[in-house]
């Protein structure tokens, strides 16, 4: 009766990774390295994220000053200049 009962304890610990959680958390060390690791991984993503869709927007702003549109074509101008002094 006692072994069954410790089997679906065991399981259900298994199953919702109780355990994996208790053993990161009695590990301070570990859960910081991870946590450091997880931020940096966050920022060099976000970093390079941002700078791809930024390049994509100066890149279609500058295909449509090409376009010559007399009223977009003159906000956009000044926006890709303004971006090209700020590089």
């Amino acid at each position: 009766m006692l072994y069954k009962k410790v089997d679906e304890l065991n399981y259900v610990l298994t199953k919702n990774n109780l355990i994996d959680l208790a053993e990161l958390l009695g590990n301070r060390k570990e859960m910081l390295i991870r946590n450091i690791l997880a931020g940096i991984s966050k920022g060099i993503g976000i970093g390079i994220g941002v700078t791809i869709i930024t390049a994509i927007i100066i890149y279609i702003l500058q295909k449509i000053v090409k376009l010559n549109i007399p009223i977009i074509g003159e906000y956009i101008i000044d926006i890709v200049e303004i971006v090209e002094k700020r590089r």
